[in-house]
């Protein structure tokens, strides 16, 4: 699977160890930055970068996901989520980790650096990235209507 990984300064070495980490798993590690630490970065364009090309690639047909990572992943995951097409959650454990991707075809996995051991970002987002979505009616129905709402600003009931 190719995953599309960007942080902030406060996520770099959980960033720098992931793209280690889950490239020798077999996974296409592609990082949209920084590339060297500036504690007074601005995350927004890194974030939304890597969000765009999860959904290119989802696009045309690529298998492909997303990691956002800084202290919190508050903020990240709000870049995240400006992206047409992209569902970020925000995940604080294994289990969310998995329902994100079960119940909301989440495609973007947004967790904050500062949060977490290196081992347990690890756990949640190996969690996010192995999980797939149930494709259950009810599920498929409310992310329908979350699209629909993006595309036309149109609320269904």
């Amino acid at each position: 699977m190719r995953v599309h990984i960007a942080t902030d300064h406060a996520g770099l070495e959980l960033s720098a160890h992931l793209i280690r980490h889950l490239g020798a798993k077999g996974h296409e590690m592609v990082d949209h930055g920084p590339q060297s630490y500036d504690a007074q970065d601005d995350y927004p364009a890194f974030c939304i970068n890597a969000a765009a090309a999860v959904v290119v690639d989802q696009q045309s047909g690529v298998e492909a996901l997303g990691i956002v990572l800084g202290g919190s992943g508050n903020g990240e995951q709000i870049a995240a989520n400006k992206v047409r097409g992209i569902r970020a959650a925000l995940a604080w454990n294994q289990d969310t980790a998995r329902l994100a991707r079960e119940h909301n075809d989440a495609n973007v996995v947004a967790v904050g650096g500062r949060q977490h051991s290196l081992a347990e970002a690890t756990e949640i987002i190996e969690a996010f990235l192995a999980a797939e979505f149930s494709g259950e009616e009810r599920h498929v129905r409310r992310i329908g209507k979350i699209a629909h709402f993006e595309q036309t600003r149109e609320v269904l009931a």
